[in-house]
């Protein structure tokens, strides 16, 4: 990938990464799979709860930390939210059965990628959120085709990295 697979910014407030996050949902096909990367409290399920909100979901979304998978259907693919920070070997993806939640009728949203190590199907693009501040900053890298054809028809600034 080129200098247009990274788009990158400030986010200045909780609704800014909302704001995110919906823009997100607008670009979202069916299949795409996204780590999310940052510490605690990085505003990682604030993105996933603007996503979410983007697609006029109104329910609550909360952390899967203690569900581990919390999962929202929609008409054209459902939303597999993950997060695997309480995972302490990577069998646990395993043995949990995840794989098969991963398809070309769900989208995947992964916290905490790295506690599963190789055992994930490779992200599409990968979301890094760290706390700036008062506020946080982003990059979101397209790693494949299909995360960059997400990339390129997001409609937020571009930054150099």
């Amino acid at each position: 990938m080129d200098d247009t697979s990274v788009r990158s910014g400030n986010l200045p407030d909780e609704s800014a990464t909302l704001a995110l996050g919906a823009s997100m949902a607008a670009v979202l096909q069916a299949g795409v799979v996204i780590f999310l990367q940052g510490d605690l409290g990085a505003g990682k399920t604030t993105f996933t709860r603007g996503l979410l909100a983007g697609l006029a979901y109104h329910g609550k979304v909360k952390s899967p930390t203690y569900t581990l998978v919390e999962s929202y259907p929609f008409a054209d693919f459902t939303i597999h939210h993950f997060d695997l920070y309480r995972f302490a070997d990577p069998e646990e993806w395993d043995d949990a059965g995840f794989r098969d939640y991963f398809g070309t009728d769900s989208v995947c949203l992964v916290e905490w990628p790295d506690k599963a190590q190789d055992l994930l199907p490779s992200a599409d693009l990968t979301l890094e959120l760290e706390v700036s501040n008062t506020g946080r900053t982003y990059r979101l890298t397209a790693r494949t085709e299909t995360g960059q054809s997400c990339l390129t028809r997001l409609s937020t600034p571009s930054a150099a990295a």
